[in-house]
C-alpha cells in the first residue's frame, strides 16, 4: 500500500486537496458533490457565496427555491438542497464546529451517519478533511484501483475496506488526505472505468493489465 502510495506521488505530487477556505465550507462541499464532479460543486460554492456568506445560518434563511437555484449546477439540486438544510440545522444544533470537534472520533462519525443525507463517504470526508481524524475515505475511484491492483477483491463492504487500509497504513490524517487525493487523480487519468492502461504508472504490477511486463521495478504488497 505504501509503495503503490510513493509511486502516485512520485508522478503526480502533492494535490493540495480538499480545497476549501474553512471546515464548514469542507462539509458543504461534501454534501454537495454526491454524484457529480467536483467542477460543478465549485460552480454552486461561488454561486453561493455571491449571495450569502458561507454560513450555516445564512444558508438556512435562504427560501429553499432560492438555494436550489443556487444549488443547480450540482444536480439533484431539490435534493441536495434538503440535505444542506437539514445537515446546516444539526450543525448549529451540535454547536457548531467547536461542539462537533469536542466528540471523539467514533461518536462524531455515529452522529454524521445519523443525519439524513449523510453516508459513509459524506461523513469520512467531513471527518478526514474538516475535523482532522484519520479516517480513510473509500469512493468507487478507491474501490476499482486496489481491486485491479489485486489488493482487495472488489466485492467487499464499504466499512471492510476502510478499516482495512487504515490497518495497514497506521493512522495518519496526512497521509490519508493525500492517498485519496491522488488515488483520484489518477483514476481520472489512466484507472478509469475503460482503464488507459498504457498511460498507467503501475501497469507493470497490475493484474488486470492486459500486457504486464516480465519485470518491474515496484512490488506491490499489503
Amino acid at each position: 500500500m505504501r509503495r503503490v502510495y510513493a509511486a502516485l506521488f512520485a508522478a503526480y505530487g502533492q494535490q493540495h486537496w480538499w480545497p476549501a477556505d474553512s471546515p464548514f465550507e469542507v462539509m458543504v462541499g461534501a454534501v454537495l458533490t454526491q454524484n457529480t464532479a467536483w467542477i460543478n460543486v465549485e460552480r454552486a460554492l461561488a454561486r453561493l457565496t455571491e449571495s450569502i456568506a458561507l454560513d450555516p445560518a445564512e444558508i438556512l434563511a435562504l427560501d429553499p427555491a432560492v438555494l436550489a437555484e443556487v444549488l443547480r449546477p450540482v444536480g439533484y439540486f431539490n435534493v441536495k438542497t434538503r440535505r444542506l438544510s437539514v445537515f446546516c440545522a444539526y450543525y448549529l444544533a451540535a454547536g457548531g464546529f467547536a461542539g462537533l470537534d469536542a466528540r471523539d472520533t467514533a461518536t462524531l462519525r455515529r452522529d454524521l451517519l445519523a443525519v439524513q443525507g449523510i453516508g459513509p463517504e459524506t461523513a469520512d470526508d467531513m471527518l478526514l478533511y474538516a475535523f482532522e481524524r484519520p479516517i480513510f475515505v473509500v469512493d468507487a475511484y478507491t474501490r476499482r484501483l486496489f481491486a485491479r491492483l489485486g489488493l482487495i477483491a472488489g466485492d467487499e463492504g464499504y466499512e471492510q475496506i476502510r478499516r482495512a487500509l487504515e490497518t495497514a497504513l497506521g493512522p495518519d490524517v496526512s497521509l490519508f488526505k493525500e492517498y485519496h487525493a491522488l488515488i483520484v487523480r489518477h483514476a481520472k487519468q489512466a484507472c478509469r472505468t475503460r482503464p488507459v492502461c498504457p498511460d498507467c504508472l503501475l501497469r507493470e504490477n497490475c493484474p488486470t493489465a492486459p500486457v504486464p511486463s516480465m519485470t518491474s521495478s515496484l512490488v506491490v504488497s499489503g
